[in-house]
């Protein structure tokens, strides 16, 4: 089978499709043909050699996926030949075909396979921000950086849901659109960090009541400003580093913060299924709108992460085996 490969530790020139042993399906198991793998910042991570440093290179990239059921290793009752499923977080999706644990499964309603591997990481890291890590309440106002982004449309779309109301940050200007597309209420535009002012100009002084934010250590002084007294930072995605040591008796206005990983979110099957039952069902009545900003083959998995890199894009990037 065909597999997108890091044959090192750097940039996107460590990167290749192989061809690569057909994998079994092990006890506990099930043997996947993928349909199409989600992109991530973490996968650039994994490259950068930020994470997986304890497997051998060459390994297969890539964590999350949708596709079909081939076969079920020794023990699996839950799954069979021919069923329509989606995971998150099995390692090896940048390839042709996968065996998964059932743990990390999930069956697929009746919506196809691009917007199902669009949303699992993305969608369950944006439900954890939203509902858990800060349930957000009607007539909050949070601030979303990267808005435009995977994470960021879909971690709006839910603060929506919620009743809450949003302050975007982008880029760029060509990302405005989409952003308020989102519901997103406000869209500031900067690269440089400079964008506390405005929330405050927003908010009439106020602030935030909490900001999301994964774009690294250039906004973190912007975002304590953004918040108001008592209010939260959800600050996540290690990709673009932290903002160094941190000295607990200077944060301002009593906020609290902390690091949020979706991980916490769905600690175990039952969370993970009824997670996804919810981001599907949102999906399903139209609640939630799901933007795929790029299709790439895999043979193109290289200039995937340059291009995700680089900022240019908008929504989910995949892969197509």
């Amino acid at each position: 089978m065909k597999a997108a490969v890091m044959n090192g530790i750097g940039d996107t020139d460590v990167m290749e499709v192989v061809e690569h042993p057909e994998p079994d399906a092990a006890p506990g198991h099930v043997l996947v043909e993928i349909a199409a793998a989600g992109v991530n910042f973490m996968d650039i991570g994994v490259r950068q050699g930020m994470a997986w440093t304890e497997i051998a290179n060459p390994k297969i990239l890539g964590v999350e996926g949708a596709g079909r059921v081939l076969t079920v290793g020794d023990g699996v009752t839950d799954f069979s030949a021919g069923d329509r499923v989606a995971w998150v977080y099995a390692p090896g999706s940048y390839a042709e075909r996968i065996s998964i644990p059932v743990s990390s499964l999930v069956r697929l309603p009746d919506f196809d396979d691009r917007t199902a591997a669009a949303i699992m990481m993305q969608g369950l890291t944006a439900s954890h921000f939203a509902t858990d890590f800060y349930p957000v309440q009607p007539g909050d106002i949070a601030l979303v950086h990267a808005a435009a982004g995977g994470v960021g449309l879909l971690l709006t779309q839910i603060i929506r849901l919620r009743g809450g109301r949003v302050i975007g940050r982008v880029s760029s200007e060509d990302k405005v659109a989409i952003a308020k597309q989102a519901g997103a209420e406000h869209v500031i535009v900067d690269r440089r960090g400079d964008f506390a002012q405005q929330v405050l100009s927003l908010t009439n002084d106020r602030g935030v009541d909490v900001v999301y934010d994964g774009s690294g250590p250039t906004t973190f002084q912007g975002s304590l400003d953004s918040l108001r007294r008592s209010g939260t930072f959800c600050w996540y995605g290690p990709v673009l580093g932290g903002p160094g040591l941190l000295d607990i008796m200077s944060l301002p206005r009593s906020i609290k913060i902390g690091y949020a990983v979706f991980s916490d979110h769905v600690y175990a099957p039952d969370r993970l299924r009824a997670r996804t039952t919810q981001l599907f069902d949102w999906v399903r009545d139209g609640s939630l709108k799901i933007n795929i900003g790029g299709s790439y083959p895999l043979e193109d998995a290289a200039s995937a992460h340059a291009d995700m890199a680089s900022r240019r894009t908008t929504g989910k990037l995949l892969l197509v085996p």
